[in-house]
Formats: structure tokens, C-alpha cells, sequence
């Protein structure tokens, strides 16, 4: 059975966005010297890791399942779009790039809807469109954004929204942190392949960064399966463009970098748009997902 607390999945997906945006300084930072191949090597291989104080604590019986299927296929989701979205960080202007990365939760209602039956409306829509705009006043993506080379981040951006309602669909049985295993444990098992030919000795500066990345990376998506398997994705998903409104303040902090006047306003409307998706009387949806269940 699938819960609907939307303040709570609400809240959770917020502090998920925020330790995805500290996970993205740290991989800024090693990106100077370290390839994108072992990046997403490493950001997996610490999500396995993370997990072995529980299996020698408790065994293998927490981490079971009888959905290897569904779990295959989240990872295929979420792989895909994780090389997707290098592609685009290394063919494309950084702006271009981050806005398909938080483009994902304007797909995410549509599929959400078409795929679990999930309730749609106007409102879930207009959220998403406001939260994609203000996305755009603060990326200001160039001219390369209509280019042949941007498809690969239009990709990033599905195939991301599909990770993120896969998740939904798996959490009527799936707890988040074995959600976050499987995807982990395929994710390195995938990502070791191409780093076989492209393996460079870290330092033990890059290899303390890259560790901090792949903690950060899965405390993130645990947090983040959770907040899914709470409430529907179409509702929630635009407090994942906080993670750009946290980018931007940690990149004022760290760097220097004083957003401008436009910036100022897509931040406000990012704002906007998470709070104006919960702003809908109590129980709706679980009323509405219970009677397309009937249906």
C-alpha cells in the first residue's frame, strides 16, 4: 500500500535537493582532475559500501527481494540519465546542462499518470511549468540549448523523470534503503565497464572528495526514495528544483558568485512553484488514487 504525506514527502525531497546540490560542489571541485568515468564509478561503489555495516550486522535478509525486475529497471533509469547528463555537462554550456537536470519533475506528473494511474490536474502542471521557468531565469541557457547535442540532456531529463516514478511504483513493498542498494550494487557493477579503459590513480585529495560525493550521493537518494514512496511524484516533484536555488547560494558562498536580479527572481519562483503543490485541500489525492484503483 502506497502512503500519501505529502508534507512529509514534501520536506524530505527539499533536504534531498539540498544534499544533491553539496554533492554537486564536490564534484566540481573533482572534476579538474578526475574523469567523469570514475566519478560515477566511485558515487556508486560508496552507495554499496554504505550498506555493509548492515549486512554484517543483520545478513542478507533485509535486502531480499522478489522484484529484481522492477529494481533492474529503476537502474537502467537512473544509470542512463547519470551518463546522459555528463554527456551534456561535457558537449554543452554548464547553464544548459543544469536545466535539464532539474527539468525532470516537469515530466514527472505525465508519467506518474500514464504509468501508475497517478492523479493529474492543472495545478500539478502550472507547478511544474512555474518551477521550469524560474529554472530558466537562473540557468540562462544559450543558443546551444536548440543545438542536435541537447537532445542527450532532454534525455537525462526522461529518463530521470522515469527513475523517480519507478520508484513510486516499487514502494508499496520496497523499502527506500533497499531501493537505494540495488540501484548502488548494478550501478557500480555497470559503471566499472568503461572505467576499465579509463582508470586514472586518484590522489588522496580526489579519493577523500570522491567518497564524500558517493556519502552524499546515497544518503541523498535514500532521502529522496523515501520522500517518493510518501507521495506522488507529480505532487512533490517541484521541490526538487530547490536544488538549484541551494547550488546557487552554496556558489555565492564558496566562489563568489552574486546571483543577478534574474536569478533572484527564478529563485522566488522555484519557491513559488514547491509551495503552490501542496496547496490543495487534505486527502484529495488519496481520494483520487483510491478511486482510479476502483475504476
Amino acid at each position: 500500500m502506497r502512503l500519501d504525506k505529502p508534507l512529509q514527502g514534501a520536506s524530505l525531497l527539499a533536504l534531498s535537493a539540498l544534499l544533491f546540490a553539496l554533492m554537486g560542489v564536490g564534484i566540481r571541485e573533482v572534476s579538474a582532475s578526475v574523469n567523469n568515468e570514475a566519478v560515477v564509478f566511485f558515487r556508486n561503489l560508496v552507495g554499496v559500501l554504505f550498506f555493509l555495516p548492515l549486512i554484517l550486522l543483520k545478513g542478507l535478509r533485509p535486502l531480499k527481494t522478489t522484484r529484481l525486475r522492477s529494481h533492474l529497471w529503476r537502474t537502467g533509469f537512473g544509470l542512463a540519465a547519470m551518463y546522459c547528463f555528463f554527456y551534456a555537462i561535457a558537449h554543452l554550456p554548464l547553464a544548459d546542462a543544469m536545466l535539464f537536470t532539474y527539468s525532470a519533475p516537469l515530466f514527472t506528473p505525465l508519467i506518474a499518470w500514464w504509468w501508475l494511474k497517478e492523479p493529474l490536474n492543472r495545478r500539478m502542471l502550472a507547478t511544474s511549468a512555474i518551477g521550469l521557468l524560474g529554472v530558466l531565469l537562473v540557468a540562462k541557457p544559450s543558443a546551444a540549448l536548440f543545438g542536435g547535442q541537447a537532445l542527450i540532456g532532454l534525455a537525462a531529463s526522461v529518463l530521470a523523470a522515469f527513475a523517480f516514478v519507478s520508484i513510486r511504483e516499487m514502494s508499496d513493498s520496497e523499502p527506500a534503503f533497499r531501493m537505494v542498494f540495488y540501484f548502488s550494487l548494478f550501478s557500480a557493477l555497470a559503471s566499472a565497464v568503461p572505467l576499465s579503459w579509463s582508470w586514472q590513480p586518484p590522489s588522496e585529495r580526489e579519493l577523500g572528495l570522491l567518497l564524500v560525493i558517493g556519502l552524499l550521493a546515497t544518503i541523498s537518494q535514500i532521502i529522496m526514495s523515501t520522500a517518493y514512496s510518501l507521495a506522488p511524484p507529480g505532487l512533490i516533484g517541484p521541490f526538487a528544483y530547490l536544488a538549484i536555488v541551494f547550488a546557487g547560494a552554496i556558489a555565492w558562498l564558496r566562489w563568489g558568485e552574486t546571483p543577478d536580479p534574474t536569478s533572484l527572481l527564478g529563485a522566488a519562483l522555484i519557491f513559488s512553484a514547491s509551495l503552490l503543490s501542496l496547496r490543495r485541500r487534505p486527502g484529495r489525492t488519496a481520494t483520487r488514487t483510491i478511486e482510479n484503483r476502483q475504476r
